[in-house]
């Protein structure tokens, strides 16, 4: 994608990597055939990761070397490290951090991990998905390659247009933190906000509306969660069970073991009741 322009859009180097590696297995091709991905998308391990799992044998992400190497003259980063030991470090962190994808999935090979494709889609339909991305395993549709086209356009008009807010700096997306027109987040400031005025105040209304805000948000799809819905006995025909047939919170808890809790994930207080 260095040729695209204002005129020139680039195809999503996943697609793109993905296609072109299964056209060579059908062809009877693939082993004759490496893939080398020069692309600006790359960023962090997660991508590395995808484009590897699809096929990709080497990856130049020019833009997060140019990015680090810009950083670099301008001296947002240390003085003491010089513009060579900046990209080996990025480098290395991406290596690493590809390093423990695979060990968590028991490859010890670049060459093992390389066209496996371990993944699951979520959101994109299963045509666009079996064309593709082939053999991977899709149990949520959504999204086909006319989104994909309709989305890829939107960001490049923001990167070519004439929008004043964009002329200088794109925007920053908000995937990781909440950011004005970034992002839609489950937990925002409001709620964040609205949590802790609960708790300050030892207010139940309160904890209330926070309660509301957050199941409002999961109901607008923002998580998978959020597309289920718990189907009522009366919906399904069934007889409701009894309530003296429920076991009872007091002796529900009996049965749960802190052993299979991450002491990361609750408190020591709530490890300390619990045991």
């Amino acid at each position: 994608d260095r040729q695209l322009g204002p005129d020139r859009i680039a195809i999503p180097a996943l697609m793109a990597t993905a296609a072109v590696h299964h056209h060579l297995i059908r062809k009877g091709l693939r082993t004759s055939v490496g893939l080398v991905v020069e692309s600006g998308e790359p960023r962090e391990v997660h991508h590395f990761c995808c484009l590897a799992g699809y096929g990709a044998e080497a990856i130049n992400p020019y833009l997060a070397f140019d990015t680090l190497l810009d950083m670099h003259k301008r001296g947002e980063l240390p003085a003491e490290v010089d513009a060579n030991e900046v990209v080996t470090r990025y480098i290395k962190s991406i290596g690493k951090g590809i390093l423990k994808v695979m060990s968590k999935m028991g490859i010890s090979t670049y060459q093992s991990y390389c066209g496996a494709q371990i993944f699951d889609a979520i959101g994109l339909k299963t045509d666009f998905v079996q064309k593709y991305f082939t053999g991977t395993a899709t149990l949520i549709e959504g999204v086909g390659l006319e989104e994909i086209a309709a989305e890829t356009v939107s960001r490049h008009a923001d990167g070519f247009g004439n929008d004043p807010v964009l002329r200088n700096s794109l925007e920053v997306g908000g995937e990781y933190m909440f950011r004005m027109r970034g992002e839609a987040h489950i937990w925002s400031p409001d709620a964040v906000a609205t949590l802790q005025h609960a708790v300050r105040q030892g207010s139940w209304q309160t904890f209330k509306d926070y309660s509301a805000q957050i199941d409002s948000d999961t109901a607008r799809a923002q998580s998978i969660r959020g597309l289920f819905k718990i189907r009522l006995a009366e919906e399904t025909g069934r007889k409701k069970v009894a309530l003296d047939e429920v076991m009872s919170a007091a002796d529900i808890v009996k049965r749960f073991s802190t052993g299979a809790m991450s002491f990361g994930s609750i408190s020591r207080e709530a490890h300390t009741t619990l045991a």
